[in-house]
């Protein structure tokens, strides 16, 4: 039986696996990134929102994402329209009772969304029914862009979008990594362009 790693060990691999991970990431998707980055300026731009929703790690980031939209990246600006369906308990609670967890995405896409905004579906797995039927529904009402941020496979979250964000590691640790960076280039692009 091999002797367990020592903490120093564990550390290095993980940082060298991250590193390894997001120059494979950079290569691979910052075309991506800056699609979608353009996506959410003409949707600002043009009156529409940028909304975001996920289970776990995946709902913290979309909740990151929407509060760097609407108060601020690093820039002193007017708010930008955002917002994450994971923070309303009561329309989660209700719907999860009445409906069916599953559908607690898609209700919200249903009663908030209109033409012209982006919907970005947070899934590193690329299979959580929930956040399926969210982009589901999005793609059901003319004119809304659909984005996926999800792992390597994409499954079917990467069908559903017009941008498919897949980071190249089947590892949730460094595809959430990566799903960091990229939302934080996004937010900066956006900034950028709409300050």
């Amino acid at each position: 039986m091999d002797a367990p790693a020592s903490a120093a060990d564990t550390i290095e691999s993980t940082i060298a696996d991250h590193l390894r991970v997001v120059e494979a990431f950079r290569t691979a998707c910052a075309g991506t990134i800056e699609a979608i980055a353009d996506s959410c300026i003409e949707s600002v731009r043009n009156g529409g929102k940028v909304c975001w929703f996920g289970n776990g790690g995946s709902a913290a980031d979309a909740q990151h994402f929407a509060a760097e939209f609407v108060v601020r990246f690093v820039r002193n600006r007017r708010a930008l329209p955002s917002i994450a369906f994971t923070t309303d308990t009561s329309i989660l609670t209700a719907c999860a009772n009445d409906f069916g967890y599953d559908d607690v995405f898609a209700r919200q896409v249903e009663g908030l969304c209109r033409p012209g905004d982006v919907v970005v579906g947070i899934s590193t797995s690329g299979t959580s029914k929930n956040v399926v039927r969210g982009l589901e529904a999005a793609r059901a009402i003319d004119g809304i862009t659909t984005v996926a941020f999800t792992g390597e496979t994409g499954a079917r979250c990467a069908e559903l979008a017009d941008h498919a964000l897949c980071v190249p590691s089947p590892v949730t640790a460094r595809v959430q990594e990566c799903h960091l960076i990229a939302g934080h280039a996004i937010c900066d692009l956006a900034e950028a362009a709409l300050a």
